[in-house]
């Protein structure tokens, strides 16, 4: 399989070199060339497959000219083999069609495990075998940082470096981060906001200059393809649980950079039957002022209870912009060079193919804690921030009853102490067993001004040898 850029003036390369890239060198992002689907009777069979199994099943068209079969195989079971409960990625029912996928049971207690884990353990064995070591970089609005360090800390070949906005995250997420032990691990907290995290990373794979000759950059955000290809799994999963393909499902996602609902996108288009993508916001609303208005817009950033959404430019969109303007590069390459310089707006065909499987919400803090406090009156199940923005789109998607509503639950309540206790439901959830001491354990941190020439200085002083 081949993978070609958004922008479609890079070069079409593997699953092993874009898993190396990251972002093209076009500016745009890598998608497949083509990709796999599945039939209802190759459907009906994957639904007896535990998660492990599923999974390669899923990924191996993705990467079979790079990784032998065997290979995967390990790879895949070493990764969910951390995760808490055996069943991976289990539901759970609040109400009479909705339902709670829970991605919060890998070891940092959020759903970018699903996909970190699996791409360090990735990193590794490709690294290994091509002699080479790279520089990782990222920004994190809370939960990528931790999922990245915890998932590429036995990592040999790698140094890397997560950049995360001084005081702007939780402090568990802080704390994920900080205090994992390791020479080639650095937490860098930028005195600025998550977009301007996002910026400089975007800025220095654009000019690597400041790194030496042999050490490459690679992407661990979702720019990174890998990270996509992972998370199509637990919609797969999820979806055939609840009588697919016989029935059509649907999802609301708690979303900011559109990398997760993207990769249910994709399964809906390797033949998961899903009725409907509801896109779930806070007031950092882009992907909600998008799909209502059709123009593609930054705003001023607002801190909220759900900060990992608190993003104000949708990195992954331009991979569904590729396919609603029928995959022409040239037109997305014009579209972010416009977007660069202002706000643009969508053409009328591109926003009704869009319409046709998405739909969105935007949700306050206010309402957020509503919520909460709502379903755990109604059953007792606590829900964190960000998927309870989630589970409010879902009630408000107005979707037919017979359609179940997947809610992806992407992150352990614990993780939010200070906005479950705002919405009056119980001050302190516990943190799971594996983190109990996480208070009392040394963090490790940097807090660098809000400049692209500190932040690549520090970095290129502080390589391995």
């Amino acid at each position: 399989m081949k993978y070609i850029s958004t922008r479609g003036q890079a070069p079409a390369l593997s699953f092993e070199e874009v898993l190396l890239t990251g972002m093209a060198s076009d500016g745009g992002l890598y998608v497949p060339e083509s990709l796999p689907t599945f039939s209802a009777d190759e459907m009906r069979e994957m639904a007896a497959l535990d998660y492990p199994a599923l999974a390669r099943r899923i990924i191996e068209p993705f990467v079979a000219d790079s990784i032998p079969a065997d290979d995967l195989k390990t790879l895949i079971d070493d990764t969910y083999a951390e995760f808490r409960h055996t069943a991976v990625a289990p539901m759970v029912q609040i109400g009479a069609n909705q339902w709670v996928l829970e991605l919060f049971h890998g070891p940092t207690l959020a759903f970018k495990d699903f996909a970190l884990q699996l791409l360090g353990r990735l990193l590794d064995y490709v690294l290994e075998r091509r002699h080479q070591k790279v520089v990782i970089m990222g920004a994190t609005s809370g939960d990528t940082g931790s999922a990245a360090i915890e998932g590429c800390k036995r990592c040999n070949n790698i140094d890397i470096f997560i950049l995360h906005p001084h005081q702007r995250v939780s402090e568990v997420q802080r704390r994920q981060m900080t205090t994992v032990v390791g020479d080639n691990i650095h937490n860098l907290a930028v005195q600025g906001n998550f977009d301007d995290c996002q910026a400089m990373v975007k800025a220095s794979f654009a000019d690597k200059s400041f790194l030496p000759a042999d050490r490459s950059l690679v992407a661990v955000n979702s720019i990174n393809w890998a990270r996509i290809m992972a998370q199509i799994v637990y919609y797969f999963y999820a979806g055939l649980a609840l009588g697919a393909p016989a029935r059509p499902v649907a999802f609301s996602v708690p979303t900011g950079n559109f990398g997760d609902i993207f990769a249910g996108y994709l399964a809906r288009n390797m033949g998961l039957p899903v009725e409907r993508l509801i896109i779930a916001t806070n007031s950092n609303d882009v992907l909600h002022r998008v799909m209502t208005t059709s123009t593609y817009g930054r705003q001023p950033l607002e801190h909220t209870l759900s900060p990992s959404m608190d993003i104000t430019v949708s990195s992954n969109f331009e991979r569904l912009l590729f396919d609603l303007y029928d995959r022409d590069g040239a037109a997305i390459a014009d579209l972010m060079q416009r977007f660069d310089a202002g706000d643009i707006s969508f053409s009328e065909a591109a926003m009704t193919r869009a319409a046709s499987l998405f739909s969105s919400h935007r949700v306050s803090d206010e309402e957020t804690c509503a919520q909460i406090a709502a379903t755990w009156q109604q059953c007792e199940y606590l829900l964190d921030p960000h998927s309870a923005i989630g589970v409010n789109a879902a009630l408000n998607a107005g979707l037919a009853p017979e359609v179940p509503v997947i809610t992806l639950a992407t992150a352990h309540p614990a993780k939010f102490p200070d906005a479950v206790a705002k919405a009056g439901v119980v001050e302190s959830p516990n943190l799971p067993l594996h983190l109990k001491d996480l208070f009392e354990r040394r963090e490790r941190c940097e807090v660098l001004p809000n400049t692209l020439a500190d932040v690549q200085a520090f970095m290129a002083r502080n390589l391995s040898a």
